[in-house]
């Protein structure tokens, strides 16, 4: 059914990937090298990355990567959803380290400027009022603070919750017709954007890309899974000396974006790279 859209409660209950601890903790390691070259903090000691810093993980469910941020040296790190069951699993493994809290995105519980690192790793095409979290974040956000962005694109070929080919393509009614026929749902509730669209989204944020320089270096990025095998070191070489404008040109396909936002102009601090990060246009 493709009408008004509600809130998706108990997330990790119907979406096992949620619960797939390696997976999650290997996106945890990523996110924590961008911004460890993003904070000019790549040579810090693995439990120092974070150190002096508050951080929250918004849209944590079962906690693994609120854990390792933790584990990364956080000074206080909170994991935020609005999905019970996974705050539990994730408090009663990882309470002693993180702070669960059961809040949503628009109205996140913290001060004004009180948050040092945000992350908000694929979870915007779940939420009612994606636009609504964003501004809340960018609330919370200390004036030097960072926050990290996971963006699936809605033209990326491929939709990633159902494997079907330009699902994310199609208007709502067409796309519950196109997930009932293949038996992998009742309707299809995620609501994908493009890169302009994710450009409005963070209007009120100065964003440096991280896609083509984590695709291109993935070992400095922890993300080796991404290149498996023969055909993924050729990949990742043809990256390596790709011109910059052949990669710009791809960048409207990209199925993911890899953002750092903040509200001050900052750089990243962090060595040279192959593909360095570039800085995205916002409206």
């Amino acid at each position: 059914m493709s009408g008004e859209r509600a809130a998706q409660l108990e997330y990790s209950e119907f979406q096992a990937a949620m619960l797939d601890e390696e997976k999650r903790r290997r996106k945890a390691a990523k996110i924590i090298a961008v911004l460890a070259h993003f904070l000019g903090r790549q040579d810090a000691p693995a439990g120092e990355v974070l150190a002096g810093l508050t951080v929250a993980d918004v849209g944590c469910s079962a906690g693994f990567i609120a854990d390792e941020l933790a584990v990364a040296g956080a000074e206080r790190t909170f994991g935020l959803d609005i999905d019970v069951p996974g705050l539990r699993k994730a408090a009663g493994r990882f309470g002693e380290r993180v702070r669960f809290v059961c809040a949503d995105g628009e109205a996140l519980p913290f001060p004004d400027g009180s948050v040092d690192v945000l992350v908000f790793n694929h979870i915007y095409e779940h939420v009612v009022d994606p636009d609504a979290v964003v501004r809340d974040m960018r609330r919370v956000l200390s004036d030097d603070g960072v926050l990290y962005l996971g963006l699936g694109n809605r033209l990326g070929v491929v939709e990633p919750h159902y494997k079907l080919p330009f699902l994310s393509y199609l208007p709502p009614a067409a796309a519950d017709r196109y997930v009932r026929a293949f038996g992998r749902a009742d309707n299809y509730y995620e609501r994908f954007r493009t890169r302009a669209g994710l450009r409005r989204m963070l209007s009120g944020f100065h964003v440096w890309d991280y896609t083509f320089p984590v695709l291109a270096s993935p070992e400095r990025f922890a993300g080796s899974e991404l290149f498996p095998g023969t055909v993924g070191r050729a990949a990742k070489g043809t990256l390596e000396k790709a011109p910059r404008a052949a990669l710009r040109a791809l960048l409207p396909v990209v199925p993911t974006y890899l953002w750092v936002a903040s509200k001050s102009p900052r750089r990243p601090l962090g060595g040279p790279l192959p593909q360095p990060p570039e800085p995205v246009r916002t409206p």
